[in-house]
């Protein structure tokens, strides 16, 4: 772990020192010229107050002696990835509990996770740093309005979802929320401002924290890069930093106050994804193969360019792990069964269930985190040490390192992988056109809700190739499935006109 504990903890909470006088300056400078990184205070005099204070509050915030291991492992060599050995695709749970290539009793994990979100054990954890700046959006992405008609934020979203699930279940679903530096004010005035979309008692059940972050360190010299004169290079520390920021930032140990054993992961981009998913809880905490510590959600991939993670199992432990699409070989990807079928065709999601058991394991040892890091070589713009100009690099210069939280899969004792349908639970808003556009997450979005109503047989228009023709969005606070679509009864409209925008 990079950041301290106690600073991290102050980041969180708002504190931030005031005072520093000569010694804890002359301490400071002495602990960074031992770790060959005292240019860091090149300009200290040359800042004003508040900056003096803001530089120094960032190195306190650095475990040095951790920072020399990354350095050390990451900037001075390379670490090279290679392909486990005997690797082959991971089982998974059918989207059809009645395949017969895997069939479950799906009634029985679902009452099972239904016993335990009703016994307050399990939360929701969204991962929310990112800005919604690829989308022409200014504010974080959280802020975005996703849906089809009443364009509903993405955070609105899935409170509604919590908040549907508290009802049902008669219980208060605690609801941790990851941002960034660059996000986290925004994002706290948007939920005072929106009243907490109607949660309950948010000061208990709604916990907002920031990310952990990482200095930036030149590729050559593995020295710290200055963003300023008094402003230290600092990048997210990843999504897989996201299970140390649980502890640092005391959310684990407020879940073990409310009693929550199981934590449902997702990144705030997709307004399909189910918050809170009984059978997937229950599968996750009960399936003889599952050591209940860390699951996942798959979808069938699309095609075999598709550029997402895959399940795979292998190593001489035969763990189940994920393969980035970029580093599973192209006559691998390519591979078919025999119905044509892709063979490696588990695509990875983001979507988890993690016990807190697991994370608190993981992030036991305070000096070393269980996760490895990735390297990424990226154009960092610094501060020239000799002339304290600001020099823009044309080419890659400077060293971020990230953890990826399906690096934790492996470190489990068993996990197990639950197929869902990609209509379902899958339209992830990342690009402003294209693929995962808001166009295409409109589409898949009034496709859900088109499904659902035939289900319930409602007349949906569609054209020759099977689209939906008109607009339609089922807020969450009406229905979480297709089966409560099917409750609705006479609320329901026989038939929907084509190009009608319909809200239910």
């Amino acid at each position: 772990m990079i950041i301290s504990r106690a600073a991290r903890l102050d980041r969180y909470h708002g504190a931030m020192p005031v005072t520093t006088d000569a010694a804890d300056l002359s301490r400071l400078r002495a602990a960074l010229e031992r770790h060959g990184q005292a240019h860091v205070l090149a300009f200290i005099d040359r800042l004003d107050d508040q900056q003096r204070q803001h530089v120094l509050a960032q190195i306190r915030s650095i475990d040095l002696t951790a920072l020399d291991g990354l350095i050390s492992r990451y900037v001075r060599q390379r670490d090279r990835f290679e392909l486990p050995a005997n690797l082959e695709p991971a089982a998974y749970y059918p989207y059809d509990s009645s395949d017969a290539r895997r069939p479950y009793d799906a009634s029985k994990y679902r009452a099972h996770g239904e016993d335990l979100i009703g016994a307050g054990k399990v939360a929701a954890f969204t991962v929310a740093g990112g800005q919604g700046t690829r989308l022409g959006w200014n504010g974080p992405k959280g802020t975005y309005p996703a849906t089809v008609v009443t364009g509903k934020p993405l955070f609105r979203v899935f409170a509604e979802q919590i908040l549907a699930t508290q009802r049902r279940y008669s219980v208060r679903i605690p609801w941790y929320i990851m941002t960034s530096d660059l996000n986290d004010a925004d994002t706290r005035r948007f939920f005072t401002d929106n009243n907490h979309f109607g949660l309950p008692d948010p000061r208990q059940n709604v916990f907002i924290f920031p990310q952990g972050l990482l200095p930036s360190v030149d590729a050559a010299t593995g020295k710290i890069l200055l963003a300023g004169q008094g402003e230290i290079a600092m990048n997210p520390d990843g999504h897989g930093g996201s299970i140390k920021a649980l502890r640092d930032s005391g959310a684990i140990d407020h879940m073990r106050s409310r009693g929550v054993e199981h934590i449902s992961y997702f990144q705030v981009d997709n307004p399909l994804v189910r918050a809170i998913d009984p059978l997937f809880v229950g599968l996750h905490a009960s399936a003889p193969d599952s050591s209940g510590e860390m699951s996942s959600k798959m979808v069938a991939k699309a095609n075999a360019q598709e550029k997402v993670g895959v399940f795979c199992r292998g190593g001489a432990d035969g763990k189940t792990m994920v393969i980035e699409y970029s580093d599973l070989p192209v006559e691998l990807a390519k591979q078919t069964n025999a119905d044509g079928s892709l063979r490696f065709n588990a695509g990875s999601i983001a979507i988890h269930l993690i016990s807190v058991e697991f994370i608190e394991r993981l992030t036991a040892d305070a000096r070393r985190f269980a996760l490895p890091y990735h390297r990424a070589d990226k154009k960092v713009p610094h501060i020239d040490i000799a002339s304290g100009a600001l020099v823009q690099p044309t080419s890659s210069n400077g060293v971020k390192l990230e953890a990826f939280v399906f690096d934790a899969i492996p470190l489990a004792q068993s996990s197990i992988v639950y197929e869902t349908s990609r209509l379902e639970e899958f339209a992830p808003i990342k690009n402003a056109e294209g693929v995962d556009s808001v166009v295409t997450s409109h589409q898949l979005q009034s496709q859900r809700a088109a499904g659902w109503l035939e289900a319930a047989g409602v007349q949906v228009p569609r054209n020759a190739r099977g689209e939906v023709e008109a607009k339609i969005e089922i807020g969450p606070l009406t229905a979480l499935s297709a089966e409560d679509v099917r409750g609705l009864g006479s609320k329901l409209p026989r038939t929907i006109e084509r190009g009608a925008e319909i809200v239910l």
